[in-house]
């Protein structure tokens, strides 16, 4: 054996090392996949939260009018202004 010549320790050591080099150059490409994949669902959580606020306002808007509706059970619906007594005489 010449002293040129690489040893089964040193053959081993560089063949690993690729390995573990070619495993690190995977998660490298694996974790910048995962990190677009949540820039591009952060994104559209974005845009979803402008059309949850728009259908928030639309039901509260209309919860409101309904409340209104509820509070004001003395008149009868369709006479206009008309109120219905509440004092019942049997």
């Amino acid at each position: 054996m010449s002293q040129s010549e690489p040893s089964f320790f040193e053959r081993e050591r560089d063949r690993l090392s690729l390995d573990i080099t070619a495993g690190f150059e995977d998660l490298l490409s694996s974790s910048n996949v995962l990190n677009r994949k949540l820039e591009e669902v952060i994104g559209m959580t974005r845009e979803y939260e402008t059309i949850a606020s728009l259908w928030q306002s639309f039901y509260e808007l209309m919860r409101g009018q309904r409340d209104e509706v509820l509070e004001d059970r003395t008149t009868v619906p369709g006479t206009g202004a008309h109120v219905v007594s509440t004092n019942s005489k049997r």
